[in-house]
């Protein structure tokens, strides 16, 4: 459709994305300038927090530098930490690693456990009593640039494309939504930051980003198996040398327990499949012990950026900037990010709210990436860089030994004793063929403590209106069957979490085809990173389809 057809909005900063980053932004941005600066954030979940998933234990510094009373204001963040347990398992026992060796970053005194999903929700009740005007149920699906080739705007809220692509009759066109800044800040993946990062050239000369595969449950648990402020986490089986990764086990309130299990996603194995390993992980006796008797609530999965200091793009570009897990902000041995995008969206609203009183607009807030680079969050990322790839090149055991010794140096000196490693291939291309592995077998879900991956779905919330065009795109229809069904088994069908993809044989003759259930997507991404042809291209559907977590 042509710009000009459509109905446009003028305002001082477009924000696209409500959670952490971009709400921290929008709130930053009222705070400095009231009723004289315009801004509106865009979110494309059905309401504010329906696509947040996170841990999370979070770190208080970000929502201190930005909301200081937060206390007094109500901020739901209830159960600090009150215990830290650190254990590698094997397939029937376990060893506590001890705490006192761990470098001070690794404590996690201080720290709450929490919702992201509900601080969102918080979040954006103070940003819209600060005058933010929020839009959520808006899909951003085009990135619109001026004449000069800046960023300008984006298109939200379109709805009514049938699935053959044709216009229906309740076709809406959408919105323009223009502004001097237009501050993506999508999280992990992010399909138009993607397409920013390609355009302004923002990767080049960076590591390729590295990702984790991180999915998540909420059960609750007998009384007597629970322990608000315990926070564990653990390393080992069942993934054991297939890939790196590891789990957590929060006791928030109300007699629930988070459990979430990561698989890095620079896996070899594509017979590896991430989704059975966590399964397979809560018949451990540790944690099968915790589970017992209790009942799974709610499941969902979400990528997470781990590339970090070496994999950070630049983050800004004519018209806007990346914020938070939009450009990978995560703190890999820490599991937390949270804490920095809340400090980036503060960073970003500073620069642009200095810009636009200086009479400017559509330039680079350069201001904003230096504050990234020399502040705060550099310093939480810099002294953690090389964790992610010794773990990645050498395995768990250097990883802790080595990885530990260099954030104790990091530390003592702000120096490290190994420079800055590099990660190497992305995680697509580090998928091997699948003549060079054997075929991994996973215990069936016995529907009590692990469960197949549709009824878990099912605790998600997720709908898509079904006609409509697939979101998941295939750049070339041809290649899930022709290549990867013969090189690589066909990994899609086991790397998502949520049973999107699969390989159905013919009949009759006919050979197998491919299917994408697109309605099961809980929006990880996990497709649009790993798949090993990069054939697979994840775009927004329609606003308010997707997940509705409540609690997350």
């Amino acid at each position: 459709m042509s710009e000009s057809s459509r109905e446009s909005m003028e305002y001082d900063v477009v924000i696209v994305g409500a959670g952490p980053a971009g709400l921290s932004a929008a709130i930053r941005l009222k705070q400095l300038g009231g009723d004289d600066i315009s801004v509106v954030v865009l979110e494309k979940g059905s309401e504010v927090g329906a696509h947040i998933l996170s841990g999370a234990v979070l770190d208080p510094s970000g929502i201190d530098a930005l909301i200081p009373d937060w206390k007094e204001r109500g901020a739901p963040l209830d159960v600090p930490v009150t215990e830290d347990r650190f254990y590698i398992l094997g397939e029937a026992g376990q060893v506590r690693v001890p705490n006192f060796p761990m470098p001070p970053l690794m404590n996690n005194h201080g720290n709450y456990i929490v919702s992201m999903g509900n601080v969102c929700r918080w979040m954006a009740e103070h940003a819209e009593e600060l005058g933010v005007e929020i839009f959520p149920g808006m899909a951003c699906s085009e990135l619109v640039y001026d004449e000069n080739g800046a960023l300008k705007g984006v298109v939200a809220g379109e709805f009514g494309v049938e699935k053959d692509g044709t216009k229906g009759p309740g076709y809406e066109p959408g919105m323009e939504l223009h502004g001097k800044y237009v501050l993506l800040a999508e999280g992990v993946r992010g399909s138009l930051s993607k397409q920013a990062i390609a355009k302004f050239g923002l990767a080049e000369g960076r590591e390729p980003q590295k990702y984790g595969l991180g999915m998540k449950e909420i059960w609750e648990v007998k009384p007597e198996h629970h322990h608000p402020g315990r926070v564990t986490h653990t390393m080992g089986w069942p993934l054991g040398g297939n890939a790196g990764g590891g789990s957590f086990i929060y006791h928030i309130d109300n007699n629930q327990v988070l459990v979430g299990f990561v698989v890095h996603l620079n896996y070899r194995n594509p017979y590896l499949y991430p989704y059975m390993e966590f399964q397979r992980f809560k018949h451990h006796p540790m944690v099968a012990e915790t589970l017992e008797g209790g009942k799974r609530v709610a499941y969902g999965a979400r990528a997470i950026t781990e590339g970090g200091w070496q994999s950070l793009p630049k983050l800004t570009f004519p018209g806007g900037a990346l914020l938070g897990c939009a450009a990978g902000m995560v703190n890999v041995p820490r599991i937390k990010g949270n804490h920095n995008a809340m400090l980036s969206g503060k960073a970003a609203a500073e620069a642009a709210f200095a810009a636009i009183g200086e009479g400017r607009a559509s330039d680079e807030l350069t201001e904003y990436d230096a504050d990234v680079r020399s502040g705060p969050i550099a310093k939480d990322l810099k002294r953690v860089r090389n964790v992610k790839p010794l773990w990645s090149k050498y395995g768990l055991a250097a990883s802790l030994v080595g990885g530990g010794a260099d954030m104790w140096f990091a530390n003592l000196t702000g120096l490290t004793l190994f420079g800055t490693l590099r990660h190497g291939k992305s995680d697509a291309a580090a998928t091997e063929a699948a003549a060079k592995h054997k075929p991994i077998d996973y215990p069936r879900p016995d529907g009590k403590l692990s469960f197949d991956r549709l009824t878990n779905v099912s605790f998600s919330g997720t709908n898509h209106e079904e006609n409509q065009p697939s979101h998941l795109h295939l750049l070339d229809p041809s290649i899930p069957i022709g290549v990867n069904l013969p090189k690589f088994a066909e990994p899609a069908q086991r790397y998502c979490p949520a049973g999107v993809y699969e390989v159905i044989e013919g009949e009759d003759g006919a050979g197998p085809r491919f299917q994408i259930n697109a309605q099961n997507c809980v929006h990880c991404k996990t497709c649009d990173i790993k798949d090993p042809s990069q054939n697979i291209e994840w775009r927004t559907p329609q606003g308010g389809d997707g997940p509705n977590y409540p609690n997350m």
